[in-house]
């Protein structure tokens, strides 16, 4: 309903903006990727927007990029993800990080933003894996960093530890395919 947010900054409260538009004061909540890019109060702002009608509120979400709202979106469609948890995710990270955990399958990753638990996270990466990074434009990196994990996942189920087979990894090319990258990786862990 609301798609976008242009006027005045009157008041900046972390994580509440209000936002004068022609004597209409709109409190938009924002992640704190988007609040460190505003201008100084009493200068004007423009924010993207997502409008939620709920039975007891009415809230409008504000971000400085298309793909932090699409992530937003993204992340509320999830059962259990409600709102503030979608901002608290955005907040503590990047959506380029966010992505390349999803895309990696790395909970770890999320339970460190504060409110992120492991079932959460467990969750999230279920049910974003293979959506996430499309949404967002990085799908060309996918395939590279499929078999990168691949690898990765050769060497510890051969008996070798996280360490080292992230070094041994630092020795295959990106360009290769999952068969040279652990026959390279095993070859520089037996020079160690």
């Amino acid at each position: 309903m609301i798609g976008r947010i242009q006027g005045t900054l009157i008041a900046n409260t972390p994580p509440r903006l209000i936002i004068d538009c022609h004597g209409v004061g709109y409190e938009v909540d924002v992640p704190m990727s988007t609040l460190y890019q505003m201008p100084s109060v009493g200068q004007q702002v423009t924010l993207l927007t997502h409008f939620v009608v709920r039975e007891d509120a009415q809230q409008l979400f504000g971000f400085a990029t298309d793909s932090e709202r699409e992530a937003f979106r993204a992340l509320i469609k999830i059962s259990g993800v409600g709102a503030r948890t979608a901002l608290s995710l955005l907040s503590g990270m990047s959506v380029e990080e966010l992505s390349q955990a999803i895309t990696l399958q790395e909970s770890g990753r999320l339970t460190k933003v504060p409110g992120i638990g492991k079932k959460t996270a467990e969750r999230l990466l279920l049910e974003l894996k293979g959506k996430f990074g499309a949404d967002i434009g990085l799908t060309g990196q996918a395939p590279q960093i499929d078999s990168q994990l691949e690898i990765l996942q050769a060497l510890t189920s051969l008996g070798y530890s996280d360490k080292e087979a992230q070094l041994a990894l630092k020795q295959v090319s990106p360009g290769s395919s999952v068969s040279d990258g652990i026959r390279l990786a095993l070859k520089a862990l037996s020079k160690a």
